[in-house]
């Protein structure tokens, strides 16, 4: 029998980020381009947008919502025609959730036409927007992106190409890029390489993606990684062949993913830098139930991020694996109902505690991550409310004590559960579990990468963990949906 009870998961997580698609000289460019954004859907649910080229003029369709509820539609497809397109979906770290912010962005300029998808964030984009806004430009959007076309119209090199280059060098931050001019789709990644671009192919046509999955879903072949700091450029030649050229015009920095692309982000079937992120969550469930075991009689993953590491710690543990937390998947983000008396039935809710392998039980709980804590409270009371005998919660990342700059929209520090309690018995007794245990940071390394962390060059970027913040943070808050808190910001970037 399921319980169910007043839990909404998504109030308290680190939500996505976003996600890019491009593709060049395919006859079915939109078709594959809004393929592509569905199996990136996971990286942002309030808006999708694509842009195409059909050889004479550029089409632009953007839309709040998700991709299905949009461009499965073949009249929509049919309003972005062309064999080269790209296309985006979005969770807003900057600016606000409406149509104006939707990307990609497209700007005519004096090199033509040029429209622009990002992943991730700059962190001297409020900086550049204020000196362009002083110098008279006209901002259309209150995203970020947008200053990188401002900064493309202002180049003085002859190329758009090389444009796109100049505006790379003057921002700071996370970046993925994707940009598309009239005979060229160009993929980009910032210096340290925090958020992941992959290229691809299809019928010998080049294609960028934020993730494998995007390739797999519509057949491509999975080429290689972006790399660090490097553009690729894929142009549409006079004779109709297809050029791929490697730029590297930055110094050369080692590469630092970001590790919340394995924690939490990335779909669990890519490939995010050559690693499965599948066999990186279980490693750090396994990793979890070495540094923290428990005597148990189940374990049980907060759907669906802990799934996978739950396995994990299940296998390193011996202690059987259930589903004891059932997810209904047909519920959507939000749920009208008509009447007080109907809300009191709970049928909206999105998750239930499967009784029958809760009651009686010593449970394990594992989740991905702990955010503010408020969730964790809810569901150690649901699974209680099932019958547990003991609830012992297992997260298979380090407590987070630091926000993010770079693409993901996490709480004021002081609003973090690791800042509002002096120890982690503290923190237990907040949640109403038996007991309560993070995974080292040195164990989420050894998980992802296979060595411990090197506290003198991090191998990744991990400053949510550990306040070492990879690039200057220039705007001291690369939201722009928030002023900067000046002094709490200094006193994590030390």
């Amino acid at each position: 029998m399921a319980t169910s009870f007043d839990l909404d998961l998504d109030g308290d997580t680190l939500h996505e980020e976003c996600g890019v698609f491009g593709i060049l000289g395919h006859p079915d460019a939109s078709a594959l381009t809004a393929l592509g954004l569905h199996a990136l859907q996971h990286r942002g649910q309030e808006a999708a947008g694509i842009v195409s080229f059909d050889g004479r003029q550029f089409h632009s369709e953007r839309q709040l919502g998700l991709v299905g509820d949009h461009f499965t539609n073949p009249m929509t497809l049919a309003r972005v025609p062309g064999n080269m397109a790209m296309g985006h979906v979005r969770y807003s770290t900057t600016g606000e959730t409406i149509l104006r912010n939707v990307q990609p962005l497209f700007a005519e300029l004096e090199v033509g036409g040029i429209a622009i998808a990002h992943n991730g964030n700059l962190t001297n984009g409020l900086t550049l927007r204020r000196r362009l806004i002083a110098q008279g430009a006209i901002c259309q959007s209150t995203s970020d992106t947008e200053v990188v076309l401002h900064l493309i119209a202002r180049s003085q090199r002859a190329s758009s190409s090389d444009r796109f280059v100049d505006a790379l060098g003057a921002i700071e931050g996370a970046y993925a890029m994707v940009a598309m001019t009239r005979t060229k789709l160009i993929g980009a990644r910032d210096p340290n390489g925090i958020r992941p671009l992959v290229l691809g192919e299809l019928d010998g046509k080049p294609i960028f993606a934020s993730e494998t999955c995007a390739l797999d879903i519509i057949g491509a072949k999975f080429i290689r990684d972006v790399e660090n700091g490097e553009v690729v450029v894929c142009e549409i030649q006079a004779d109709g062949t297809i050029t791929v050229e490697s730029y590297k015009p930055f110094p050369p920095r080692p590469e630092r993913m970001c590790l919340f692309e394995y924690v939490y982000f990335a779909r669990p079937d890519s490939m995010v830098a050559g690693r499965s992120v599948y066999a990186a969550r279980k490693a750090m469930g396994y990793n979890l139930a070495r540094e923290a075991p428990v005597e148990a009689d189940v374990v049980v993953p907060v759907p669906d991020g802990g799934t996978p590491a739950a396995i994990g710690y299940a296998q390193a543990s011996g202690i059987p694996f259930e589903l004891g937390i059932i997810r209904n998947h047909y519920v959507g983000r939000t749920f009208i109902e008509p009447t007080q008396s109907i809300r009191a039935f709970g049928v909206k809710l999105k998750h239930s505690a499967n009784r029958a392998e809760i009651e009686g039980k010593r449970v394990v709980l594992v989740d991905d991550s702990i955010v503010r804590g408020t969730t964790s409270v809810k569901i150690v009371q649901m699974i209680r409310d099932a019958g547990a005998r003991e609830v012992h919660i297992r997260v298979a990342s380090p407590m987070i004590f630091h926000s993010d700059y770079y693409g993901i929209d996490t709480p004021d520090p002081e609003n973090l559960l690791a800042n509002q309690h002096p120890d982690l018995a503290s923190m237990c007794r907040f949640i109403g579990a038996d007991s309560l245990q993070f995974l080292s940071i040195d164990g989420l390394y050894e998980a992802v990468g296979g060595e411990k962390r090197n506290p003198k060059a991090p191998q990744f970027t991990d400053h949510y963990f550990t306040g070492d913040y990879p690039t200057s943070l220039t705007d001291l808050n690369g939201r722009a949906k928030n002023e900067p808190k000046k002094i709490s910001l200094l006193k994590e970037a030390g």
